[in-house]
């Protein structure tokens, strides 16, 4: 084959892109990635990787302010905002150039530029046409193409991003100076690691969610424990909320908010707008294609495939859950079905979720309620932090474990967490949903002293048998 033609085209190279590719590579397939501008994606570029970056160093300055707590002592204690954006920035460019190492080991060709189908060329393969900066189209030809374009922030009318007083993820990422007062405007996963992270830093924090409570896709209880944290570190949190007009003055923004029979005139220095994300399908050729776009997202089967033979969509653009882990995942599982192996389709239920605010939050399967809308007979089991070892030589008591089980066949249906790092943790119980286990294989299980991962162990115990120490 030429330089121009494989056996799989992947447009981008996130996530789900590049480890197409790099699994691709692997089973001896011919395959190429098209890019338009960074390699790694939102996640390693201004997602996941950068704003762990951003947390870590709050995470630091929280504990360098409680340091009595554990009889230290130290007198103006300052910080260099400019030199912590500044390595959030470097962590992420040292991942994107792994990524490109990676590929260029394993002798995967990157075309940086924009692909959208263009039809079918000769031998029945896909062609893509390929738009580079500073050069004439080129058609690109594959058997297989694998569509990996992710998504953006969603833009809400009146809170369109304009690079001062109304931030997106991006802007947030790299601001100049930390704003003395804050409004976020949603708390799912985005909206609350960057409440945590202003807020550890010394911003004063208002999160706004129109939902009836934080953390809306968790357990009810893992929200409620999240929001009481986040109002104990001093953030001002409304639910149910319903935003007003936007105004922007000189040097600050006011925005109504009603919240629980009140109107409130909240001025702040900036605003962060974190109401979710819409799928990258603008032009990609699906209009000519028999691909379905829903809520900007394409539709898929089980195995990735869309409407259109040969064509294949993963990751974020290819709608929930919304996880580069998912996207990962997924990529495998495709470029294994098209190589002809035995694959088995994903189960959301056993997709873990994890926010990386202060206290963390991890989660897998059926909430409480979702399980009972299921049509299950629960048995719940609870452990608090505030009883294990660990946590309390840590300093780390602050949470909870929560495990939902099948009361007629004893499976685990689900786990709930909210903690210092739960996010570590959560995998134990993600192999457990995986491989279907039940509470007398957990209950059988040792886990290692003084951990905090007992904890799951008690919470285990406390739906059953009764938990040991609490």
């Amino acid at each position: 084959m030429s330089k121009t033609d494989f056996d799989i085209l992947v447009i981008g190279g996130g996530p789900g892109g590049y480890v197409a590719a790099l699994r691709a590579a692997q089973l001896g397939l011919s395959v190429g990635v098209v890019e338009a501008q960074h390699l790694g994606g939102i996640c390693l570029n201004w997602g996941c990787i950068p704003t762990k970056a951003l947390l870590r160093a709050s995470e630091i300055n929280h504990l360098l302010h409680d340091l009595d707590t554990y009889g230290f002592k130290a007198d103006a204690v300052s910080f260099d905002f400019t030199k912590i954006v500044g390595r959030s920035r470097a962590v992420s460019k040292q991942l994107a150039s792994g990524v490109a190492h990676l590929l260029k080991k394993a002798k995967v060709p990157v075309f940086n530029g924009y692909g959208k189908l263009d039809g079918i060329g000769p031998e029945g393969k896909r062609k893509v046409k390929l738009s580079q900066k500073d050069s004439a189209e080129t058609t690109l030809t594959a058997r297989h193409v694998i569509l990996a374009t992710g998504a953006r922030a969603r833009v809400l009318p009146g809170l369109e991003p304009d690079g001062k007083f109304v931030w997106s993820y991006r802007e947030a990422l790299v601001p100049d100076e930390l704003p003395k007062r804050l409004l976020v405007i949603g708390s799912g996963a985005i909206g609350t690691e960057f409440a945590s992270f202003y807020r550890n830093m010394g911003s004063d924090v208002t999160l706004v969610e129109v939902a009836p409570r934080v953390l809306p896709v968790e357990d009810e209880e893992i929200s409620a424990l999240a929001q009481k944290s986040f109002e104990k570190q001093g953030m001002k949190v409304f639910t149910s909320a319903k935003l007003g007009p936007l105004s922007k003055n000189a040097t600050d923004v006011t925005v109504t908010v009603e919240a629980g029979g009140k109107t409130h005139n909240i001025t702040v220095d900036r605003v962060i707008s974190a109401v979710g994300i819409v799928g990258n399908v603008e032009n990609l050729g699906l209009e000519n294609t028999k691909i379905t776009v829903d809520r900007t997202h394409i539709v898929t089967d089980a195995l990735c495939r869309t409407g259109e033979a040969g064509v294949y969509a993963i990751g974020d653009v290819a709608g929930a859950p919304w996880l580069a882990h998912k996207a990962s995942h997924e990529a495998v599982m495709c470029v294994e079905a098209i190589a002809g192996k035995t694959v088995h389709p994903i189960d959301a239920t056993k997709i873990p979720g994890c926010t990386y605010c202060r206290p963390q939050v991890a989660s897998v399967g059926y909430t409480e309620a979702r399980a009972k809308e299921a049509g299950y007979k629960v048995r719940v089991g609870k452990f608090p932090l505030i009883a294990n070892g660990k946590a309390l030589a840590m300093g780390e008591t602050e949470g909870l474990v929560k495990t939902v089980f099948d009361a007629q066949t004893g499976e685990l249906l689900g786990a709930h967490m909210i903690g210092a790092e739960v996010t570590e943790m959560i995998q134990g119980y993600v192999i457990a949903r995986s491989g279907e286990l039940t509470e007398a294989e957990l209950t059988e299980t040792i886990f290692p002293h003084p951990t905090i991962s007992e904890s799951m162990h008690e919470a285990v115990l406390a739906a059953y048998s009764g938990a040991l120490h609490f």
